[in-house]
């Protein structure tokens, strides 16, 4: 295919794209309601407590980008 082409189904879908998306937002607006949640998603939020984490669960782990706690970066 030549850029040309590609180019043009790249319009095409995302044209395409641009009309799916509008009938989508046309029917939830028409059932005045949220769609259903995806499935295999879990329904519940579960909450992130706001207390510190034990450090022990840490004694084994390195700072990300920083290397080991107890070794000098190079």
């Amino acid at each position: 295919m030549s850029v040309q082409d590609d180019l043009a189904a790249v319009k095409r879908c995302l044209e395409d794209l641009v009309r799916t998306v509008g009938q989508l937002e046309r029917s939830v607006a028409a059932e005045g309601t949220t769609p259903p949640p995806a499935p295999g998603r879990p329904e519940s939020v579960v909450t992130i407590p706001d207390a510190p984490y034990d450090s022990g669960l840490w004694t084994d782990t390195d700072d990300e980008g920083l290397g080991a706690r107890d070794r000098h970066a190079p």
